[in-house]
């Protein structure tokens, strides 16, 4: 599988949210550096632990940084935008950086009430991603009634991310198809891959590919790549109970915190999600995954506290090519 970077900006204890993302763009430089094939940012609205709202404006700073390493989103939350609006955006990173944009589509509609309303989304509105998908792409391909500025001199090419109905969308518009989090662990999955590469109705000479998304990070040893996964599971599992996705923290604060039985047992399950361990067993547990799906590309997305620790997985999970 090709191996790229997905970093959502996660906002750390005692640091400015600002500071995440530049630490984003310098992963990304790193990422370069590294011999990753894309390096992706998120977007994520009135989250305390994530600092990235726009993809396009981080892209733009990231690219300014990077010379080679392809850049995209993942992703640009449709139902929030109008599509001429993310065309424009993504064709003007595009004039920046040449043949180096990608842009992947999700639907999320934001975590609480008060971000859909912001939003200007009720969350009873029809279901309109397929249609817009297929506008955006207009925009891009310079084939609908407006055309958006500036035109492409080459593809920016489309991925969706699969929840739901996603992979059916992928399907008939010919997309490539991103999976990620609990449909990956599914019974189902096998299936919905085959019904994916069955029905695939190739556009302009297109071809299924799937890449997976999922949390990964290498120590030394197994139990060492546990606790770098602890920050982002701690925050998850403190996100059951109050409602908020907060910054990461280091592990000695977490671990001297009082956990009663449930949190003891969402850590342990949290854990356990994660691709975390010494390079062999990471190497053994993506070997599974790829012989499961057959997929063509890893996005790997772990985060740590330790920024200098998920640096040193970022390196160690390169040199598993």
């Amino acid at each position: 599988m090709r191996l790229s970077l997905l970093d959502r900006s996660r906002t750390r204890a005692g640091s400015p949210e600002g500071a995440a993302l530049r630490h984003t763009v310098e992963r990304a430089v790193a990422a370069e550096r590294l011999g990753y094939e894309r390096f992706w940012v998120a977007e994520h609205h009135g989250v305390p632990g994530i600092a990235s709202g726009s993809p396009a404006v981080l892209l733009a700073a990231i690219g300014a940084r990077t010379a080679g390493i392809r850049l995209g989103s993942g992703g640009v939350m449709l139902p929030n935008h109008q599509p001429l609006v993310v065309a424009e955006q993504f064709l003007m990173l595009a004039g920046l950086y040449p043949d180096r944009i990608d842009l992947g589509l999700g639907r999320s509609l934001g975590f609480t009430p008060p971000v859909r309303r912001a939003l200007r989304r009720s969350g009873q509105e029809p279901d309109t991603f397929a249609d817009d998908v297929a506008e955006l792409r207009a925009y891009l391909e310079s084939t609908a009634p407006v055309t958006a500025r500036p035109a492409a001199d080459g593809a920016v090419p489309l991925f969706v991310l699969a929840t739901g109905r996603g992979t059916e969308v992928a399907a008939r518009l010919g997309l490539p198809v991103v999976l990620g989090g609990p449909v990956l662990s599914a019974p189902e999955l096998e299936d919905v891959l085959a019904a994916y590469r069955r029905d695939f109705r190739p556009h302009r000479g297109s071809r299924p590919h799937v890449t997976v998304s999922l949390d990964v990070l290498v120590a030394d040893t197994d139990s060492e790549a546990r606790e770098l996964a602890l920050p982002e599971v701690w925050a998850m599992v403190r996100s059951r109970r109050t409602g908020v996705f907060d910054v990461l923290e280091p592990v000695p604060a977490i671990r001297g915190r009082r956990w009663d039985d449930q949190d003891a047992d969402r850590v342990e399950r949290g854990l356990a999600a994660v691709t975390a361990g010494s390079p062999a067993t990471v190497r053994r547990r993506l070997e599974q995954l790829a012989e499961r799906t057959g997929a063509d590309e890893l996005l790997a997305s772990g985060a740590t506290f330790d920024r200098a620790a998920l640096a040193a997985s970022d390196a160690a999970l390169a040199a598993l090519r």
